[in-house]
């Protein structure tokens, strides 16, 4: 394996395109979506480059109008699965050994077709798919999937030219870093394109090889990666693809001897489920497993009563409702001091008047559907529990309807107890929970805000008293591992703010940065001795 002795340009964030109405590029998205939307796609799985169908299939549809079929994927079995791991195992050694700039240089094209050529069919797909409007897809499935194929690729050239220990006259020293002994499982969640990509191209250009069970919501998008891999050079059997049943891929996954590492976007039950297996087989394996994962969260925007009343309400209303709350890093807990609550009230509820709720091909929407039914009935139940408890008011929305899509309405509800479910419970829906203090528990109410949720992923804090930024900061320095002062707890940029929480959100790897690249090598040391000892005695002996 060749070691850099150079370093990658820093590449710059891929800019964004607007859309605005009438636009050339509106105009280029809105033919593809038409296009996908008239077609059915059948999805085989990809192991080793070739596309198999099992005959065991399900449908794809639009949440946002379920009975509009996409296509249907095909599902992955337990031999199928062993296909993959064979698969994968069998490409290893070669792209094991392939240098790091090589590798780079495909990561860097895929970004190239997905940048040019294969940006309207990624965002289609995306807003077809998993229900996202123009722009939410354009930032996730174009802009954020480039970002971390460049900045991976740069930040592995920072890798391999930085650890590199100390020389003397007497030995040449030298570190290699090897990728895992084995293969990595990927396993991505339907709400980010760009996750789905990641979680499989960041062990890949470090040499790794991955067996990739993509969420069944977002299949589509998922398939259309694939193609594009292959396009950009990608071997065959560096990547494989296996949609189906978590428990039926996992199961036959976490047995093999050369299950080398997870990479994981999901859920804490999942996630906690997957981690208890592989402890359960750790006899097994060749080696010990990279667990790299992100969660749940509980994220929370926190006022002092000196804040920007503006910025807080649109803050409040952007981080909880883009994409339909279905952001791990999306505000659903606030607190705001009892001073300024009435003119915040008023700014909320005059800004979620304005969002339009619809089909996310609409220009004009801004929030399309929840991912699915059991998403959509799982939320229905919270907020109907909210309509009758005392302890709450129902701000705004409420309402849901899942006959034509799963649509439900940006709801704020304002709760008397700080405990209430909504404001501890993760609902990865447009559900914001707001507990109003009194502006003299300013410090009471942060400490708070830091024992309320088991989880750390985002926060922020808003006002314009450096005292109270302060304050906030170093008391909530564990409750968020992205932490944002007077903005939204959303919209992390590749190679600005490294993404990644602890506490239950997972284990902080900073998705896009060196943080998580270095998770997936395993580093040798290598001594050559130019004067090795002839003799057994030492000085000290005389």
């Amino acid at each position: 394996m060749n070691n850099a002795v150079y370093k990658l340009e820093r590449p710059v964030n891929e800019p964004t395109r607007d859309y605005a109405p009438g636009s050339p590029d509106a105009e280029s998205l809105l033919k593809e979506i038409k296009r996908q939307s008239s077609i059915e796609v059948e999805i085989p799985l990809i192991i080793g480059g070739k596309e198999i169908k099992t005959g065991n299939v399900a449908n794809v549809v639009m949440p946002h109008n379920h009975k509009h079929k996409l296509g249907v994927f095909h599902k992955a079995g337990a031999n199928e699965v062993k296909m993959a791991i064979e698969a994968a195992l069998e490409a290893r050694e070669r792209w094991a050994a392939t240098s790091w700039d090589d590798r780079a240089s495909i990561s860097i094209k895929i970004a190239d077709l997905i940048s040019t050529k294969y940006r309207d069919t990624i965002n289609a797909s995306t807003i077809l798919g998993q229900s996202k409007n123009f722009w939410q897809a354009e930032i996730d499935a174009a802009c954020e999937i480039c970002d971390f194929l460049r900045f991976n690729a740069y930040n592995a050239s920072d890798i391999f030219s930085f650890f590199q220990p100390l020389q003397t006259y007497k030995t040449f020293n030298r570190v290699e870093l090897r990728p895992l002994e084995g293969f990595v499982y990927t396993v991505t969640p339907f709400n980010f394109t760009a996750i789905a990509c990641n979680l499989n191209m960041a062990p890949v250009v470090l040499g790794n090889v991955t067996v990739w069970k993509p969420a069944t919501t977002s299949v589509l998008s998922s398939y259309y990666l694939m193609q594009i891999y292959k396009e950009a050079g990608l071997p065959d059997g560096i990547i494989n693809f296996v949609p189906g049943s978590g428990s039926v891929i996992s199961d036959t996954v976490l047995k093999h001897k050369y299950f080398s590492g997870l990479h994981f976007t999901g859920s804490n039950e999942t996630f906690n489920a997957l981690w208890g297996q592989i402890a359960e087989n750790l006899g097994n394996y060749r080696s010990y497993p990279r667990i790299v994962g992100e969660t749940g969260g509980k994220d929370f925007i926190f006022a002092h009563n000196s804040a920007d009343t503006d910025a807080l309400s649109t803050a409040i209303v952007l981080g909880a409702f883009e994409y339909q709350g279905q952001k791990c890093s999306a505000s659903s807990r606030s607190y705001v001091p009892r001073s300024i609550w009435p003119e915040v009230r008023q700014k909320i509820s005059d800004r979620v008047a304005k969002i339009r709720v619809g089909d996310p091909a609409d220009p004009k929407t801004l929030m399309g559907a929840v991912i699915d039914e059991k998403s959509f009935d799982f939320t229905v139940a919270y907020l109907e529990a909210a309509k009758k408890s005392p302890d709450v008011e129902v701000l705004t929305g409420g309402g849901h309807d899942k006959s034509k899509g799963y649509f439900i309405e940006p709801t704020v509800l304002v709760c008397k107890d700080p405990k209430y479910t909504t404001m501890e419970t993760e609902l990865f829906a447009p559900v914001m929970s707001i507990y109003v203090y009194d502006d003299e528990k300013f410090e009471e109410t942060l400490k708070l805000c830091d024992e309320t949720s088991v989880y750390g992923l985002t926060g922020s804090i808003f006002a314009r008293d450096k005292y109270a930024m302060v304050k906030a900061t170093e008391t909530l320095k564990y409750a968020a591992g992205n932490f944002y002062i007077n903005d939204k707890t959303t919209g992390s940029m590749v190679g600005q703010q490294p993404f990644g929480g602890s506490r239950a959100s997972g284990t902080n790897d900073k998705v896009g940065s060196s943080f998580n690249l270095v998770r997936w090598v395993n580093p040798r040391s290598v001594k050559e001795n130019y004067s090795p000892p002839t003799d057994v005695s030492f000085p000290h002996m005389g």
